[in-house]
């Protein structure tokens, strides 16, 4: 369970970003979309290798 303590005079809005933050970087929402439609490993394994190519490429043109 997230908590976001909440300092006495504290905005509610501010506290309501930081919840979404924290949310947001548990990738719950993420692994649920994943699961919707089942993903045989050999496409999993494909996708990865091409990220981590483009990663790579991104990081030479960086250079």
């Amino acid at each position: 369970m997230i908590v976001v303590p909440l300092k006495e005079g504290e905005n509610i809005e501010k506290a309501l970003k930081k919840f979404k933050r924290k949310f947001e970087k548990t990738g719950v929402v993420k692994e649920l979309r994943g699961r919707q439609a089942f993903e045989k490993p050999s496409v999993t394994k494909r996708k990865q290798t091409m990220r981590a190519i483009y990663v790579q490429h991104l990081q030479q043109v960086e250079e």
